[in-house]
């Protein structure tokens, strides 16, 4: 392969980096706007997309699709749940759980790798499991932190109004998250990666 074509080859494989990013930035967005209001924090769909983004593209890319969507709702984009936008909303009782979103995106991705670096079935199916338990996990660490602050109540009423309303659903996502992730990261290694040059 000459220079021209393997400068062309960097050029598409960064191409399409970045449209899959983006991509998974706007399902995350799309997401959002399959939400029920609760409470202060709404049920919604968009970390599943998040959960995804860290399984299928890893850690850097995976990160780079939540801060994507995060910029655009802070750039007032109404991408958040239920349709809002706007740097305020980070001030909100839900803006701990923005920045968990890129922690779990961040830790999910870290954990389970590059989709170029899937081991053997058995081995992958575990890491995968354990990076979606993880991932969900964090992003609640500093959403519940923020949450006692912003509503100045104790870690008791803090869990059972910023945990417990969340997490049948959210572990039905994170399963849901696990049992296509596995499909997308070899499209994704196939539209990324020359198979035959690993």
């Amino acid at each position: 392969m000459n220079n021209n074509e393997d400068s062309e080859s960097v050029s598409s494989r960064w191409l399409t980096k970045i449209a899959l990013t983006v991509f998974f930035a706007t399902l995350t967005a799309a997401g959002a706007y399959i939400a029920f209001p609760i409470g202060p924090i709404p049920i919604s769909m968009q970390n599943l997309f998040i959960l995804l983004s860290g399984l299928v593209l890893g850690p850097v890319m995976g990160s780079a699709a939540v801060g994507i969507y995060l910029i655009a709702g802070i750039l007032n984009f109404p991408v958040f749940a239920l349709g809002g936008g706007g740097i305020a909303r980070f001030a909100g009782p839900a803006g701990g759980y923005f920045v968990g979103y890129l922690l779990a995106a961040f830790t999910a991705g870290l954990i389970v790798g590059s989709p170029k670096d899937d081991a053997s079935a058995a081995a992958f199916q575990k890491r995968i499991i354990i990076a979606e338990i993880a991932g969900l996990l964090v992003s609640y660490v500093p959403g519940l932190i923020w949450f006692k602050i912003r509503m100045n109540i104790d870690w008791t009423k803090t869990f059972l109004t910023g945990f417990v309303p969340f997490i049948i659903g959210d572990t039905i996502k994170g399963i849901v998250a696990v049992l296509i992730a596995s499909r997308l990261r070899k499209i994704v290694a196939d539209f990324l990666y020359d198979r035959n040059n690993r």
